[in-house]
C-alpha cells in the first residue's frame, strides 16, 4: 500500500497470502507506506489494497496501534485510547476461599481426618458382616448400612463442630420418598447432611469410591457413582436414580454439579428436578451455611472453628422440571444472602 505524501520512507512488512488458480502455490507481498516530512498521526489519508482499491483512512489512525484494513493491519492509538475509555470495565472475579489456615486449624484436621477413620474401621467391619442380610432383605434403601454411616458421621462432627438443624416440621418421615436438593460448599457437606437422620443415596463422583473405608463404605451402603464428564455414566446415574425412587429409596443431590470455589452459589443443573417429576416425587431444598467457612473448596488441609446450620425449606411439588428447579434454586439462594454467602 502507498501512501499519499512523500519523503522519507517507513517500511510495514505486512505478509499476505495470495492463492493461485488451482491452489497449487501461494506467493507473498511486502508493502510500503511511504510518510513525507515528520511524521503525524494525521499523515496518512488513503491506502491501496494489493487489489487496487483505495481504503480512506480518518484522522483517528495511526502507525501505533493495530487496526485491520480489507486483510492489512494497521495501526492506530486515538481509536483505541477512546474504545478503552468508554469500555464498561468488567467485574473483579469473586475471592477464592482457598487461604491458608492457621497451625491450629491444620491440627484440627488432621485430628478429624483421623478421627473419622479411627470411627470407620470397626463400622466398616459391622457393614460387611451385615451386608449379605441387607442386599437379600433391603436391596435397594439398605437402612441398616445407612444407619452406621448415620452413627459414623454424626460422631464425627460432634467432636468438632455444632450443628443447628431449622425447619425440622419440613423434613419428610423416614418412609416418604424424596428427592433432597442442597447446595454444595464443603466437603463437609455429606457428613452434615447425616444430621437429617434420613436414609439417602447420594450421587458421588467415582473415584471417590476408591477411598479406603470410606469409599468402601459408600459402595456397601449403596451410593451412586457418576464419572462427570462421560455422557454414558451420566445417563446410567440418572437411570440409578430413578429405580432407587421406584423402590422406595430417597435420593439426594447436589444440583451445582461441584463444589464452590468463593462461597457463591453456581447455577442449579435441571438433572435432580427432573428425576422428581418423572418419579412424581416431591423435592426438599436444603441450604447449608457455614461448612465451606470451616472447609472451604481447596482447604481440605484445615478446619477452622465454627459452627454449621442446616435449613430445611418446604417441599416442592410439580411436574414441570424447570419451575420446580427455579423455585428450589431461589429458596436456596435467598436463604444464604440472610448469612452474606452470595458476594
Amino acid at each position: 500500500m502507498i501512501g499519499t505524501n512523500t519523503g522519507s520512507m517507513l517500511r510495514v512488512a505486512t505478509p499476505v497470502q495470495a492463492c493461485l488458480t488451482g491452489g497449487h502455490a501461494q506467493q507473498r507481498a511486502l508493502t510500503r507506506v511511504q510518510v513525507r516530512g515528520r511524521p503525524k498521526p494525521q499523515a496518512l489519508r488513503s491506502v491501496t489494497s494489493l487489489r487496487g482499491t483505495a481504503i480512506p483512512l480518518t484522522k483517528s489512525h495511526t502507525l501505533t496501534n493495530v487496526k485491520s484494513v480489507r486483510g492489512l493491519r494497521l495501526k492506530t492509538n486515538a481509536s483505541s485510547a477512546a474504545a478503552a475509555a468508554s469500555a464498561t470495565p468488567e467485574p473483579e472475579p469473586a475471592e477464592s476461599t482457598k487461604t491458608a489456615g492457621s497451625p491450629f486449624d491444620v491440627v484440627r484436621a488432621i485430628m478429624f481426618y483421623l478421627s473419622t477413620v479411627a470411627i470407620a474401621v470397626p463400622l466398616f467391619v459391622i457393614m460387611c458382616v451385615i451386608h449379605p442380610f441387607v442386599i437379600l432383605f433391603d436391596k435397594y434403601r439398605r437402612r441398616a448400612q445407612h444407619m452406621v454411616n448415620d452413627i459414623w458421621a454424626n460422631l464425627t462432627t460432634a467432636l468438632f463442630y455444632p450443628i443447628e438443624v431449622e425447619g425440622l416440621e419440613n423434613l419428610p418421615e423416614p418412609e416418604q420418598t424424596v428427592v433432597f436438593v442442597a447446595n454444595h460448599q464443603s466437603y463437609l457437606d455429606i457428613f452434615s447432611l447425616f444430621r437429617l437422620h434420613r436414609p439417602f443415596k447420594f450421587v458421588s463422583k467415582t473415584s471417590n469410591f476408591l477411598i479406603p473405608i470410606v469409599g468402601w463404605s459408600m459402595f456397601l451402603t449403596g451410593h451412586i457413582p457418576i464419572k462427570r464428564m462421560d455422557k454414558r455414566s451420566q445417563l446410567e446415574c440418572l437411570k440409578a436414580c430413578r429405580t432407587m425412587l421406584a423402590e422406595g429409596g430417597s435420593v439426594l443431590f447436589f444440583p451445582e454439579g461441584t463444589r464452590s470455589e468463593t462461597g457463591e452459589m453456581a447455577d442449579f443443573k435441571k438433572g435432580a428436578f427432573s428425576v422428581a417429576a418423572k418419579a412424581k416425587v416431591p423435592v426438599v431444598p436444603i441450604t447449608l451455611v457455614g461448612t465451606g467457612k470451616l472447609m472451604g473448596n481447596g482447604n481440605e488441609g484445615s478446619l477452622r472453628s465454627g459452627k454449621v446450620k442446616i435449613v430445611i425449606h418446604p417441599p416442592v411439588s410439580g411436574t414441570n422440571a424447570n419451575e420446580m428447579c427455579k423455585e428450589s434454586e431461589a429458596l436456596i439462594k435467598n436463604e444464604l444472602v440472610k448469612y452474606d454467602y452470595l458476594y
